[in-house]
């Protein structure tokens, strides 16, 4: 297994969407409407304008795995004094290449750039599966987060 790491390009991205798709699928999401355009439109401004960044993990052509990193913006807080946070997504693994480290090495990536953007946290809603290698990495959990869909 030769793995190599890249960042997410345009020309990647309809098999990014493909491979988030699969991953909410995965997580049990409940597919009510086609996301294909929504996600493509989102991937497409949010590269565009540096408000997305995505490493990718490749065995030769092929994408096997995939992360996220949405940069957002709220007024600064004790916990946060810059304001900026990543909101990471996408962190997903096919199934035969999971326990290798993979995800690891992506989150490390994804989380650099987090650095390089002046973000003073990350966030994460993460599956049961990828509780565990968070916590290794040093999340905590914040019993505080809700949500209230519109």
């Amino acid at each position: 297994m030769d793995i190599i790491y890249k960042r997410l390009s345009e020309k990647e991205l309809h098999t990014f969407i493909e491979m988030r798709i699969r991953q909410l699928r995965e997580e049990g999401a409940k597919e009510e409407i086609d996301l294909h355009p929504a996600l493509q439109d989102y991937y497409a401004r949010h590269m565009a304008d540096g408000t997305f960044v995505s490493w990718l993990a490749m065995d030769g052509d092929i994408i096997v795995g995939t992360s996220g990193m949405s940069f957002v913006e709220k007024p600064p807080y004790f916990g946060c004094p810059s304001g900026r946070i990543g909101l990471l997504s996408s962190m997903f693994t096919d199934k035969e290449y999971r326990r290798r480290g993979i995800a690891k090495e992506l989150l490390s990536r994804v989380m650099e750039e987090a650095r390089q953007h002046g973000c003073g946290a990350v966030q994460i809603t993460a599956s049961d599966v990828g509780v565990l290698l968070y916590k290794d990495f040093g999340f905590e959990h914040n019993g505080n987060f809700m949500q209230y869909r519109l």
